[in-house]
C-alpha cells in the first residue's frame, strides 16, 4: 500500500528528510524562553479540583466553588447545582436553560437598578425586588437585597408586601394595583382582590438507580429547576442586550476560557444504544458469587477506560457506552467481569486461585460466546462491542507479567476488522461530518486501536484508505473527542505506519523513501503553523479542565511523537543524531503541559511515551522527567499499558544502553566490541528497536 503524495522536486537523500522532519522542531531562543517561562507558570499551578457549578460552566464564567451556593448564583438568584444535570448533556435541553438564565439575570439586573434609581428621594417608590423573588430568597436571608427596617417609610412586610399606586413599571402588560381600585379581601391583604401570582421555581429531582439481580447498589442523582417566571416586555425598558449575561461577570477576574476555549459538543457520537434516556434504573443480571466484580468494575475500573471522553462528554462513558452494554450484552458483560477480576488481582496485589479462576472463566465464556455468534452470523453490533471491550480494556489494567492464558489482542482485532466491514460502518465514518452527522462510536474506538496498534506491528493499518480520503477531505471522525489527538494528526500517523510498512518489505528504494519522509515531514509543519507556540496549560485558574486545550496539548506531544517516530525511518538514522537529540529534548518540554498524577492524563499518551523513550539517551532530560511523573502517578504506574509500556523501556534502555558501553548483549550479533570502541563509535552503534525487544521476551503488548 503506498502513500499518496506528490514526487519530490530535487532528489532526497537521509541528510535532506532528516532536516525536513526536524525543521519545524527547532525554535528560537526567545520561543524556548517563552515555553521555559511557561512551564514555570504552569509547574505553580494547583493539582486538578472539581470544577465549578453547572450554572458557571454554561455561562462560561469562573465559579468560585462556594458551598452551597457559589458567589455568582448567589449574587445573581440562580440555581447553583454541582451535580450533573439532566439539561446538560441536551443541546436543546441546553439552550433552554441558557435562556432561563438570561432572563433570570435580565429580571435581577432590573430590578437592582430600579432600586439604585429610587434609593435617594424620600417619595420615590420602592423597588419590586421582594415582589419578584428570585431563587436565592427561597433558599436564604443572604439573597435579599433590601431588608425590612422599622425606620423607614418604605420597609416591606414579606408576608403582605406593599406597592405604591403611582408607580407602574410595567404598564400596560401588568396592571398595578391600588389601594382604592379594588374591594378590601383580608387575604391580599391590602384591599385589592386580584393580585399578580409570584413566580415560583421547583427543584426536580431524578435518580438512576443500579440493580444487580434485584439488589439496589449504585445510586445516582440529579436535580434541575423548573421556573414559571416569564420577564414582562415593555416597549420603553432600557433594552437588554441579548449577550451581556454571557460578557457581564459580577466580580473582576478573567474569564476562565479567556475567549479561546469553544464550546463542547455533548451530543458528538452516534453511540450504539442510542443517547441515554433519564429512565430510574440500570438493572444488570449476574450470579450472586460475581456480584463483588461488577461492582468494582463500575466504582474502580469504569473510570480508567475513557478519561479524554469523560473530560469531553461528562459522565457520557458511563451512561451511553458502559452500562446500556452491561445490561443488553452478556458477552460485553462476561467480558467486564473478567477485566474486574484482573484489576482486583493486580491493584491488590491478591494471589488468589479463585481470582485466576474469576479471570479464566469469564474470559472463555466471553471467547465462547463470541464464537457461537460468529457462527451464527447475527448480532454483529454486540459481537463488535464486546470485542472490542476485549481489546481495549486490556490497556486499563493488568500487570506486565501476567501470565494467565489469552489470545493476543491482534487475533482479536482480526475479528472486529471484519465485523466492522460487515456492518459498512467505513461508510458511515466517511459520511460522518460533525455536527450535522455523528461518527459511530464503535468506528472511532477502532479507528485509533488500528492507527495505533499498527505500529504495534510493523504494519499498515486495515483502514488506512479510509483515514487517507478523511485526511484528504479535512474531516473528522472524532478521535480528538475520545482520546485525546487531533484526527489529521492520527490520519499523518496512519501514512507513517503505511510508509514503514513498505520500508519493512523492501518495496522502496532509499530516495524514494527519503522523498515520503520528506513529504510527511513538511505535513507536519503546516499542523504545526497552525497550532501556535507556545502552549498553555489545560487547566483554569479554579482547577477545572479545559477540554479543547488538553486536546490542543496533547495533539502536541503525539506530533512530536510522530516526528521522531518518523525521523527513525530515515536510514542509517540513530538516536544519539543530533535532530533525534533535539527531538526528544522538545518532547520532553512538552510533557510539563500535560497534567501528572493520579488525576492527569500520562495514561492517555502511552503511545507518545514510548516512541521518545525508546530514542532517549541516558543523559536526556526526558528520563528524568519520566522517572518524576511515573514517582507522581504511584501505584497506578505499575499496571495498564502504562505500566507495560515502563517495563518495556526499562529493557530497551537496559539492551541499548550496555550496546553504546560496548558490552556484549545476549542475542544481539556483533555486541561486545569493548568499552572504549563502542564509546568512540557511538554514533555508528545500531539500536535495537523496542519492537524487537518484545518479539524476544514473547510480549505481546498494545501499547495505546
Amino acid at each position: 500500500m503506498s502513500t499518496k503524495v506528490a514526487a519530490p522536486t530535487s532528489k532526497p537523500t537521509p541528510a535532506t528528510a532528516a532536516a525536513a522532519v526536524a525543521s519545524a522542531a527547532s525554535k528560537t531562543s526567545s520561543q524556548k524562553a517563552n515555553a521555559s517561562a511557561q512551564a514555570q507558570a504552569n509547574a505553580k499551578m494547583h493539582r486538578r479540583s472539581r470544577s465549578g457549578c453547572f450554572t458557571c460552566r454554561l455561562r462560561r464564567k469562573k465559579c468560585d466553588e462556594g458551598k452551597s451556593m457559589c458567589k455568582a448564583c448567589r449574587h445573581l438568584g440562580l440555581k447553583c447545582e454541582y451535580k450533573r444535570p439532566l439539561w446538560w448533556s441536551n443541546n436543546e435541553q441546553r439552550k433552554n436553560q441558557k435562556e432561563l438564565i438570561k432572563n433570570l439575570i435580565k429580571r435581577t439586573k432590573l430590578t437592582e437598578k430600579n432600586k439604585d434609581s429610587h434609593a435617594s428621594g424620600a417619595d420615590s417608590p420602592p423597588g419590586l425586588t421582594h415582589s419578584l423573588p428570585t431563587s436565592a430568597t427561597y433558599s436564604e436571608d443572604a439573597g435579599r437585597t433590601r431588608a425590612a427596617s422599622e425606620d423607614s417609610q418604605y420597609s416591606l412586610d414579606f408576608a403582605n408586601p406593599h406597592i405604591h399606586n403611582s408607580f407602574d413599571l410595567y404598564h400596560p402588560q401588568i396592571a398595578t394595583p391600588g389601594f382604592n381600585n379594588y374591594p378590601h379581601d383580608p387575604s391580599y391583604g391590602y384591599g385589592y382582590s386580584t393580585y399578580p401570582p409570584t413566580p415560583y421555581e421547583v427543584d426536580i429531582k431524578t435518580e438512576r438507580q443500579m440493580y444487580v439481580n434485584d439488589v439496589p447498589t449504585r445510586r445516582d442523582s440529579t436535580i434541575s429547576s423548573f421556573s414559571t417566571y416569564q420577564p414582562p416586555p415593555h416597549g420603553n425598558l432600557e433594552p437588554v442586550l441579548e449577550d451581556d449575561w454571557m460578557q457581564e461577570d459580577i466580580y473582576e477576574t478573567q474569564d476562565i476560557f479567556s475567549g479561546e476555549e469553544e464550546a463542547v459538543d455533548f451530543n458528538f457520537f452516534d453511540f450504539q444504544h442510542g443517547p441515554a434516556q433519564p429512565s430510574s434504573q440500570a438493572v444488570v443480571q449476574v450470579d450472586d458469587c460475581d456480584r463483588h466484580l461488577l461492582e468494582h468494575f463500575v466504582e474502580n475500573v469504569l473510570r480508567l477506560i475513557f478519561p479524554i471522553l469523560e473530560v469531553n462528554q461528562h459522565g457520557s462513558a458511563r451512561s451511553e457506552v458502559i452500562l446500556p452494554a452491561l445490561e443488553t450484552n452478556k458477552t460485553y458483560l462476561h467480558c467486564c467481569l473478567s477485566i474486574a477480576a484482573i484489576h482486583l488481582k493486580s491493584t491488590q496485589c491478591l494471589q488468589s486461585e479463585q481470582l485466576d479462576s474469576d479471570i479464566v472463566r469469564h474470559r472463555y465464556a466471553t471467547i465462547s460466546e463470541l464464537c457461537e455468534a460468529l457462527n451464527r452470523d447475527t448480532d454483529h453490533a454486540q459481537i463488535l462491542e464486546a470485542t472490542l471491550g476485549m481489546i481495549f480494556f486490556q490497556c486499563s489494567v493488568g500487570r506486565p507479567d501476567d501470565c494467565l492464558p489469552d489470545i493476543p489482542w491482534h487475533q482479536h482485532f482480526q475479528a472486529a476488522s471484519s465485523l466492522v466491514r460487515k456492518l459498512d460502518l467505513p461508510s458511515a465514518i466517511m459520511a460522518a461530518n460533525p455536527p450535522a452527522i455523528h461518527p459511530p462510536f464503535n468506528m472511532t474506538l477502532t479507528s485509533w486501536i488500528d492507527i495505533l496498534g499498527a505500529t504495534m506491528l510493523g504494519a499498515a493499518p486495515k483502514f488506512a484508505d479510509t483515514y487517507r480520503e478523511k485526511h484528504l477531505t479535512a474531516s473528522n471522525c472524532g478521535l480528538a473527542e475520545l482520546m485525546g489527538c487531533d484526527d489529521r494528526m492520527m490520519y499523518l500517523i496512519s501514512e507513517i505506519a503505511c510508509l514503514e510498512n513498505l520500508k519493512r518489505d523492501n518495496a522502496l528504494d532509499d530516495t524514494a523513501l527519503c522523498g515520503h519522509i520528506t513529504l510527511l515531514g513538511q505535513q507536519m509543519d503546516i499542523q504545526d503553523s497552525s497550532e501556535g507556540f507556545p502552549y498553555k496549560s489545560p487547566y483554569t485558574s479554579s482547577g477545572a479542565v479545559r477540554p479543547k486545550q488538553l486536546t490542543r496539548n496533547m495533539t502536541a506531544l503525539f506530533r512530536k511523537a510522530a516526528r521522531i517516530y518518523l525521523l527513525g525511518l530515515v536510514p542509517g538514522s540513530s538516536r544519539h543524531d543530533a535532530p533525534m537529540l533535539n527531538l526528544v529534548s522538545q518532547f520532553a518540554d512538552l510533557l510539563d503541559i500535560i497534567p501528572a498524577g493520579p488525576e492527569g492524563y500520562d495514561r492517555s499518551i502511552v503511545w507518545p511515551l514510548l516512541i521518545a523513550g525508546a530514542q532517549s539517551t541516558p543523559d536526556s532530560a526526558f528520563r528524568a522527567k519520566f522517572s518524576t511523573r511515573i514517582g507522581a502517578l504511584g501505584e497506578a504506574a505499575e499496571f495498564g499499558s502504562f505500566g507495560r509500556m515502563v517495563f518495556l523501556l526499562q529493557e530497551v534502555w537496559c539492551v541499548n544502553d550496555a550496546l553504546d558501553r560496548g558490552e556484549k548483549v545476549e542475542g544481539v550479533p556483533g555486541s561486545g566490541s569493548g568499552e572504549e570502541e563502542g564509546a568512540n563509535n557511538m554514533n555508528t552503534v545500531q539500536s535495537v528497536h523496542w519492537r524487537d525487544v518484545m518479539r524476544s521476551r514473547g510480549w505481546d503488548f498494545l501499547l495505546i
